[in-house]
């Protein structure tokens, strides 16, 4: 016992990610959680109170849902007028392109929320967040109630959302550029804008035009939901904080490498304008990031093997912010 909290100085073996899991099972019936830590040279195990956690209110849930139904169907219609005249009619491009980066955004949370359900994690449904014009939106959350029962489950928290968003971001992208008409003459008034490699590759694999060079890809609000879908994608893998890459990177090399993955994201942030994103990473990165209840079992080799696709979708989403 040390002040006050049940404490165990414990020998790690093969089984012991096993046994861990078993245990949390069991104190789970008792309110308690147990915490296990590598302290010096010693394995400490700590059974602590399980923290109370109010009930989710899914009112609240469906109100921002709504209200981010509305934004994005605005900044959609909105998108729609600024094609050239008898391209598209408003009304269906704004639907569209609400359901494009609903599903995108809702994806990625859903990713999220079934791998918390599959590892016994308690997480809410997603919060929208409505926003305004040109996206309509500022994302969606959800709520984790309780820590990662080991590294494996911190690892599949972390990349379950960028991996399925990722997907339902080729297939939006690869409608949207379908969709998007291709012109020679810029129309007045127009932004073009740098893309990253991913959309870069599907444009060129799916538009078929004769003196591409000369060309210019007009954004159906369909492929702008799919450019949108690949900067979300980006930003969550940034390797800090409670990010989506901050999770995978605390599973996979501990605590000990968080000030310089901090530093690397916030110089990519810095290098592509990503001015509101750089403060909130400067914000996050005062918070240590508590980790999961087993911190000393080591991540399976087969996630070690997945963090290089997670590498790789990075890459293939990482997008300049400005026009070029």
């Amino acid at each position: 016992m040390e002040l006050g909290v049940p404490t165990f100085y414990v020998r790690v073996r093969e089984d012991s990610k096993d046994a861990f899991l078993r245990l949390v099972k069991k104190l789970d019936e008792m309110k308690l959680l147990p915490v296990l830590r590598r302290i010096g040279e010693r394995t400490v195990l700590r059974v602590v109170p399980k923290p109370q956690t109010h009930p989710s209110r899914p009112m609240i849930n469906i109100i921002l849902l709504l209200a981010t139904i509305g934004t994005t169907f605005l900044s959609g219609y909105l998108l729609s007028l600024s094609l050239p005249d008898n391209i598209l009619n408003p009304y269906i491009g704004a639907t569209e392109f609400t359901a494009a980066i609903l599903a995108i955004l809702g994806a990625h949370e859903m990713g999220h929320k079934l791998t918390s359900n599959r590892h016994s994690v308690e997480a809410t449904y997603p919060y929208f967040i409505p926003g305004i014009p040109p996206i309509g939106t500022f994302g969606a959350v959800i709520q984790q109630k309780s820590l990662s029962p080991n590294r494996d489950a911190l690892f599949d928290l972390g990349a379950s959302g960028p991996v399925i968003g990722f997907i339902v971001t080729i297939i939006v992208t690869a409608i949207g550029v379908i969709l998007s008409p291709v012109v020679h003459t810029l129309p007045s008034n127009t932004t073009v804008i740098s893309v990253p490699l991913l959309f870069d590759l599907l444009e060129h694999a799916l538009v078929h035009a004769p003196a591409m060079s000369e060309s210019y890809f007009l954004f159906h609000p369909v492929a702008f939901a799919g450019y949108v879908g690949m900067i979300v994608t980006m930003l969550n893998l940034l390797p800090t904080g409670m990010l989506d890459g901050g999770h995978t990177v605390r599973s996979l090399l501990g605590d000990k490498a968080r000030w310089v993955l901090t530093f690397l994201s916030i110089a990519v942030l810095f290098v592509f304008q990503y001015w509101l994103m750089l403060f909130l990473v400067l914000f996050l990165s005062a918070f240590k990031h508590p980790g999961p209840l087993d911190d000393v079992s080591k991540l399976s080799n087969g996630r070690k093997l997945f963090a290089l696709f997670l590498i790789a979708i990075f890459v293939l989403c990482l997008t300049p912010l400005g026009t070029i």
